[in-house]
């Protein structure tokens, strides 16, 4: 009886544990599941943090569909939702028309006004025109001479749109047509499109290249997440049209400028045109100051060299701030042996960095040395301009030699000067 009574018991004991933790287990995988599915519902509602979206060509990376297979053109379900919104020819584009540069072919005269004015709906494409056309100016437009009409650097199609929805200001750079050629050779351009959100220029963005063409059809769509629509009012788009230049700085075709204020993007997407007007370069009396602190030491053959204060640096960018950083090159016999350069510092024509460098010098004395600083605009879009340039050594003229004489002449002291910047 005791043998039976435990045998029992042996049989008993498994069962009892098998039943347990197959409900365990069942509670674990429905636990899973819930928790699963709570993590997905919350992250289709929380704010994408991406501060822009490009869109390519029609290719939709919104950040809900970057798990989904690119779309090129618009989705059946998609149109059918934006019938009571959008139009129907908005803003289609014909991609099979298009060439491998993305144009069109020209097999209709250059006319000035775009076919999708013409047959957009005016409830939704409004065009903001103040100007009217009277029979006078038509003579005059017909009168144009042939410096007039080289003075013309084309014509910038794009659209505004506030999606509310995703709380998020999208530009579409539709195309350019009419462009100058700025390649003298081949009579064409290369051109592409730098976009930047004034004043603040935190969002900065440009187009991709398309290779000789006066007509390019870019066709791209720049999202930017996190601007409230009450601070549209506040901003301005700033269009630089240029050209690329594979050995040389890119050459600037024009520019365009579009205050926000005033614009209504509640109703719906807005198709605008603007002429490209020649770029606004504010000449100043001088290219500003630099001031430098110098020190030789002749035990060691070392120069060090403080970059202190710039002053009075001229508006070099449209929206009249600039973010300066000086380099500092070092030369022997008119080879650079060394570079240095500062950190950047934001929005201002006044900065104080207070970096020091120190430099070997390979040869004995200083008579075969010189140092050249550039002031430079840091621009994240594009290649650096240069603000000014100032030269110190035995040849320089005015206060730079003065100043390379000074301190060979007064070893292990620190001497500073101010010095005016010339063009660079």
């Amino acid at each position: 009886i005791e043998c039976t009574k435990h045998s029992r018991k042996q049989y008993e004991i498994p069962t009892v544990v098998g039943i347990f933790s197959a409900f365990g287990l069942v509670f674990s995988v429905s636990l899973f599941a819930w928790i699963c599915c709570q993590r997905k519902s919350s992250k289709s509602n929380k704010t994408p943090p991406y501060k822009f979206v490009h869109v390519l060509k029609g290719v939709d990376i919104y950040p809900e569909n970057l798990n989904s297979k690119k779309k090129f053109g618009a989705d059946e379900k998609s149109e059918a939702k934006n019938k009571s919104t959008m139009p129907k020819n908005s803003l289609h584009l014909d991609l099979e028309k298009r060439d491998l540069n993305g144009n069109f072919p020209k097999t209709t005269p250059k006319i000035q006004s775009s076919p999708d004015l013409e047959n957009s709906s005016p409830k939704h494409f409004v065009e903001r025109k103040k100007d009217s056309v009277s029979p006078d100016s038509l003579k005059s437009i017909t009168s144009l001479s042939s410096e007039d009409k080289q003075d013309k650097l084309g014509t910038l199609f794009f659209s505004l749109e506030y999606n509310f929805e995703k709380k998020a200001f999208v530009v579409n750079i539709k195309e350019a047509r009419g462009l100058p050629a700025m390649d003298e050779q081949s009579m064409t351009s290369d051109p592409y499109i730098k976009m930047t959100i004034l004043p603040e220029k935190k969002h900065k963005v440009k187009t991709r290249v398309l290779r000789k063409t006066l007509d390019p059809a870019f066709d791209e769509t720049f999202t930017f997440y996190g601007i409230p629509y009450s601070q549209i009012q506040d901003l301005t788009l700033h269009f630089m049209i240029l050209s690329f230049d594979r050995f040389s700085r890119d050459d600037v075709i024009g520019e365009v400028l579009i205050p926000l204020a005033g614009i209504e993007l509640s109703e719906g997407r807005l198709l605008m045109d603007r002429e490209i007007i020649k770029r606004n370069v504010r000449k100043s009396s001088g290219r500003g100051e630099l001031l430098i602190s110098l020190c030789y030491q002749s035990t060691t053959n070392t120069l060090t060299v403080v970059v202190l204060k710039a002053r009075h640096l001229p508006k070099s960018d449209v929206s009249g701030l600039s973010d300066p950083y000086v380099k500092v090159n070092l030369y022997h016999a008119k080879k650079r042996i060394s570079k240095k350069k500062t950190h950047v510092k934001k929005c201002t024509p006044n900065a104080v960095f207070n970096e020091l460098f120190v430099f070997d010098i390979p040869c004995e004395g200083l008579d075969d040395i010189s140092i050249e600083f550039l002031v430079l605009d840091s621009d994240r879009g594009s290649r650096n301009e240069v603000i000014g340039r100032l030269t110190l050594g035995s040849s320089a003229e005015g206060t730079g030699g003065e100043h390379w004489k000074e301190i060979c002449e007064y070893p292990r002291r620190q001497i500073a000067k101010w010095h005016m910047l010339c063009d660079g």
